[in-house]
């Protein structure tokens, strides 16, 4: 039997903020959820890893769920 598979829920994370005068552990935070420049978005999944990556730069970036 052939289950269908819910669609896998995903958040746009944008960056608003500069790294620029940030803690090494921030920038190294922001580069690893793939975000390089200002105002770039990315759409990643939303499961517990995710989450406490957008906790730790939740002063930094712009979540919506996708």
């Amino acid at each position: 039997m052939a289950a269908k598979k819910a669609a896998a829920k995903t958040l746009k994370i944008t960056l608003v903020k500069s790294t620029i005068g940030q803690i090494p552990k921030t920038r190294a935070t922001i580069e690893a959820m793939g975000l390089r420049k200002l105002h770039q978005t990315v759409e990643l999944p939303d499961n517990e890893a995710t989450r406490g990556q957008i906790q730790k730069v939740r002063h930094m970036v712009k979540v919506e769920e996708a």
